[in-house]
């Protein structure tokens, strides 16, 4: 089977692609300017090509009720048309999978990072038993288009609808979901602005999209199925008007935006040691009373007794340098050694880059997962190209996060007084 990763995109045609590398190969990193795209998406008048991701399904009448039993998320009531997202976690809570799912009555679509899809799909498989579900791979039929809009419509896009319910994914980190919890501790959460949606279209519809978009043509002549007869001139407002000035925009600006709206994304954020406490994710991910799931009870015992060992911080970076740091490289803090005689406080290493991107507004910026002890008014740095950056925290997750239990201390044992 062809593997879509490795395959280059028809969108890598249109003029002034760049490819991106790592594991986005296969897609635009950008088309000559990503902080336009940055703004064109804000905008709602661009969309992203991520047809480098995995689609599956799940169909049979057994669906719901059985990824419910394995999912962190409370997915029985899950209507057709409804989105939502979930995460797969191993015995001990740690993050396996992060997908993000969409019902149509008759199949949930469960939409991935290319990498992941391999292992998801063998998991689900394994866990059949003997329940009336059936998981298929759509990889190669369906492409996932990204857009900050909740009507894909105005950007020209017509979601495919294999079982009459049109196949557009709302991204729910705009409020915290149903059954989900906040540690943010903000007024206002920056992904109150994050309208992001991902829609399914036929990927051999891919070439007619890029001709379209190459011609400056309106993007409303693209559907899931076929080239469609564009809008009368004569229409003044809607799709029409807006399919205009739709425009492509490269992974650069996506990205951008989403480490702005603090949206942990699975194949950045996530490392082998992760629970869903340390990104903010039971925001929009874990359901805190939907019953039983594998990793919940580390899920119930760290939010309400503990603390997440790390916790994700947004960085606003120093630039004066121009040096932009990658995932992975690491971050570093002060540290005074108790009874040191030195003057001068030695560097420790506290966390790890995970996602950086240059805003358009806010400069370049990071992603980063550090300790949990880490003062929050400590000044941080990202070594990087061998250069030392500092960086300002931006608190997502406090040190405070979890223990949200009000359990009473129970009275200390002593010595009995004798009854008399």
């Amino acid at each position: 089977m062809t593997d879509p990763a490795t395959t280059v995109s028809p969108l890598l045609g249109l003029p002034g692609a760049v490819q991106s590398e790592g594991i986005d190969v296969g897609v635009a990193a950008h088309y000559g300017n990503p902080m336009i795209e940055q703004r064109s998406l804000v905008a709602g008048r661009a969309i992203v090509d991520l047809s480098h991701h995995g689609v599956l399904s799940v169909a049979g009448p057994d669906r719901l009720s059985w990824l419910n039993s394995i999912a962190s998320q409370e997915l029985k009531s899950l209507a057709p048309g409804g989105s939502t997202e979930m995460l797969l976690l191993d015995p001990t809570g740690h993050l396996e999978y992060a997908v993000r799912v969409l019902d149509d009555g008759v199949e949930t679509w469960l939409l991935v990072e290319a990498a992941e899809l391999p292992g998801l799909q063998t998991f689900l498989d394994r866990m059949k038993f003997m329940l009336r579900v059936q998981v298929v791979d759509h990889t190669l039929v369906y492409a996932t288009i990204g857009a900050m809009t909740d009507a894909p419509a105005s950007v020209g896009i017509t979601a495919a609808a294999p079982n009459g319910v049109p196949l557009t994914w709302l991204d729910p980190w705009a409020a915290v979901a149903r059954g989900g919890y906040q540690y943010a501790e903000v007024p206002e959460h920056p992904g109150t602005r994050w309208t992001y949606t991902e829609t399914l279209v036929a990927r051999a519809s891919l070439p007619a999209l890029r001709d379209s978009l190459a011609a400056g043509a309106a993007a409303t002549a693209f559907t899931a199925t076929a080239t469609a007869p564009a809008p009368a001139p004569s229409s003044p407002t809607g799709a029409a008007a807006s399919a205009e000035l739709v425009k492509p925009a490269g992974l650069l600006a996506l990205e951008a935006l989403r480490i702005a709206a603090w949206r942990p994304r699975r194949a950045r954020e996530v490392d082998e040691k992760s629970i869903p406490h340390e990104l903010d994710w039971l925001r929009t991910a874990v359901h805190l009373s939907k019953g039983c799931y594998r990793g919940q009870e580390t899920v119930a015992k760290v939010h309400n007794l503990g603390h997440p060992p790390r916790r994700l911080v947004m960085l606003h970076l120093d630039g004066s340098e121009g040096v932009l740091p990658a995932p992975g490289d690491p971050v570093q803090a002060d540290r005074v050694r108790p009874g040191s005689s030195e003057a001068e406080p030695e560097r420790v290493a506290v966390g790890t880059i995970t996602s950086s991107a240059i805003h358009y507004e806010l400069g370049p910026i990071a992603l980063a997962v550090i300790k949990r002890i880490i003062p929050a008014t400590s000044t941080l740095y990202v070594e990087s190209e061998g250069i030392s950056i500092s960086a300002s925290q931006e608190i997502i997750v406090p040190q405070s996060a979890g223990s949200v239990a009000d359990i009473p201390r129970l009275p200390r044992l002593g010595a009995r007084t004798p009854v008399r």
